[in-house]
């Protein structure tokens, strides 16, 4: 009970943000002229899109959540079938701080879609369209990943209308993308992670995690035994399970360096140890920290 009035202390002053505010950015240099001079509205109206739409299908007052899509179009065929690269990223605010804690780095390498200038988008997340269903994935994963964050799971139903949106376009003429893949990212792996109860201990660890960062500026001490109990779940879970996967890679590919951060100084040197276990991509980073 201790703790949870502690929360609401720490939180009283916070808005949980329920909707979008996305910057979009573009690139297609490397399309034809006519192709480049079809997409000319394509950053605003998807933006438009993101920051209009009210994903959750209630009215929040509360802040935003601060993304961003970094579109890199790589293929067109024709003048209106596209294929790109898309780099999704969200943020939320760290109390007591003007720093943004990031919540999702994705980068995800497959994008196809048809896209006619001026055409209308339409918000219907029972039906499959390629641009909307595309966009409505990621703003289910971003309000969710939110909602983990000051929710104890509190995300899984906007990762359940994501999974939903995930066989609709498997089963689609558009399925490359969505399809169950072993890739190192796919939209499915990640829900299907996030879903699973093999990782349930480690969504409630970064619900504990997100605590840790926001109590920083208050009780260092305290803060740094919750952010470390994030890389100790791992290493436990790693011991008896396998967690090679899309969920955990993607935790820290937006978090190594907030980590390290936060970690820098940390007495207990077996716990960079840990972490190059757990993420091997990042162990250079993690071995500048070990004395």
């Amino acid at each position: 009970m201790k703790y949870l009035i502690f929360l609401f202390i720490i939180y009283s002053n916070l808005s949980i943000a329920q909707e979008l505010n996305c910057k979009v950015t573009v690139n297609y240099e490397g399309l034809p002229a006519l192709n480049r001079e079809l997409l000319t509205d394509f950053a605003n109206v998807i933006e438009t899109y993101l920051n209009n739409t009210q994903f959750t299908g209630e009215s929040w007052d509360g802040q935003k959540i601060d993304c961003a899509f970094n579109i890199f179009f790589t293929s067109a065929s024709g003048d209106n079938d596209y294929a790109a690269q898309v780099v999704v990223v969200s943020t939320r605010p760290v109390y007591k701080s003007i720093r943004q804690s990031t919540m999702l780095t994705i980068n995800d390498p497959i994008w196809t879609f048809r896209y006619v200038k001026n055409q209308p988008l339409y918000f219907n997340q029972s039906t499959f369209d390629p641009v909307t269903s595309f966009l409505d994935y990621y703003a289910n994963i971003i309000i969710g990943s939110d909602w983990d964050t000051w929710e104890e799971l509190g995300g899984t139903p906007y990762f359940n209308r994501a999974f939903n949106i995930v066989n609709l376009g498997a089963n689609s003429a558009y399925k490359k993308g969505w399809e169950r893949s072993n890739a190192t990212y796919s939209r499915w792996g990640l829900c299907e992670d996030l879903l699973n109860d093999k990782y349930r201990r480690f969504r409630e660890a970064i619900f504990v995690y997100y605590v840790g960062v926001d109590e920083y500026q208050i009780n260092k001490t305290a803060a740094l035994e919750k952010i470390v109990n994030v890389i100790n779940v791992l290493s436990d879970m790693k011991s008896k399970v396998d967690i090679n996967s899309v969920l955990i890679r993607t935790f820290f590919d937006a978090k190594y360096g907030e980590i390290i951060d936060l970690l820098r100084g940390y007495p207990d040197p077996t716990i960079f140890t840990k972490l190059k276990k757990i993420d091997p991509p990042h162990s250079a980073k993690y071995d500048e920290l070990m004395p």
